[in-house]
């Protein structure tokens, strides 16, 4: 069908189609993959909806196209090269861990943080917060700093070269030149940045947390996210760990560090923090259903 009318009979058969795939959110997924087939954004797609419009030349052909590969799993933002991540749009695809709901609360208890020091008593007040994000993949954590907080100086490090080359795109387009991407082991951080070591009032990771032998059940996870980025030993916690020393160098007294983590993993993670010594504050914070997913605390103040 191309006439008049063939997008929203198009449009209704791939949520359809989607829904018999077991695509969490059928509707979304194939108003968004429509969009980007027409050239458009899905305010400008429903405009297309509600004049009962035709698809632009060559467009329905494409929607077609990702409808099938969507209905076989492959991840919405790798068929639409976009992931929208708090007030950003950041360029992701295959080889980059895709940023979750859960990461944008890791963002925003950092940005919390560091406004809170920006905007303190002229005793108090911090003039250039300093922030590092380990395990960056796309960038997310650091350019949602650099973007809402503007007096920050960031620094974030990424190992993997396909995370980090599609991290490197989007500090280009978004960073304004005020984020210092890095490419190492989180080990290595503290070489890899060493203007940050002993400065910083936020430290924030997202590192690979679950556990060898855990394969998820979500096809776009296990079979699209990069392995380096799920799987963090037998515990889930090898990375974890490894943040937790390097972020002890990094911090200023009572600098915040932030981590996030998988929903079982509230006690080995406040473990992890209790056996490297010198960490207060610890506290656990919930995602958006309300189970524990990331977990916070300030390096003693001496």
């Amino acid at each position: 069908m191309s006439g008049q009318g063939s997008l929203v009979a198009d449009l209704a058969g791939a949520v359809d189609r989607l829904a018999a795939a077991g695509v969490p959110t059928p509707r979304t997924d194939a108003e968004l993959l429509a969009a980007h087939a027409a050239g458009t954004d899905r305010g400008g797609l429903q405009r297309l909806v509600v004049m009962r419009s035709a698809w632009p030349e060559g467009a329905q052909e494409r929607f077609a196209d990702l409808v099938a590969e969507r209905a076989d799993r492959v991840p919405l933002q790798h068929l639409t090269g976009r992931s929208a991540f708090r007030g950003l749009e950041l360029a992701v695809g295959p080889g980059v861990f895709l940023p979750r709901p859960e990461t944008e609360l890791l963002a925003g208890l950092a940005v919390a943080e560091l406004a809170r020091l920006v905007g303190a008593d002229p005793g108090a007040r911090v003039d250039e917060p300093v922030a590092v994000d380990l395990c960056t993949g796309s960038g997310a954590v650091a350019l949602a700093v650099v973007d809402e907080v503007p007096a920050a100086r960031v620094g974030a490090v990424e190992l993997d070269p396909l995370a980090h080359a599609w991290a490197a795109r989007n500090v280009e387009a978004l960073g304004h030149g005020r984020l210092d991407l890095q490419r190492g082991d989180v080990a290595g951080a503290l070489h890899l940045l060493p203007g940050f070591v002993g400065a910083c009032h936020v430290v924030t990771a997202n590192p690979p947390y679950i556990p060898d032998d855990l394969v998820p059940v979500d096809p776009e996870v296990a079979e699209h996210d990069p392995p380096t980025a799920l799987y963090g030993g037998p515990d889930g916690l090898r990375v974890l760990r490894v943040c937790v020393s390097v972020a002890a160098r990094l911090l200023l007294p009572g600098g915040l560090l932030v981590l996030e983590h998988g929903e079982p993993q509230c006690d080995g993670v406040a473990e992890v923090l209790a056996g490297a010594g010198g960490w207060e504050d610890v506290a656990h914070h919930p995602d958006l259903t309300g189970r524990p997913r990331l977990t916070s605390a300030r390096l003693a103040r001496g």
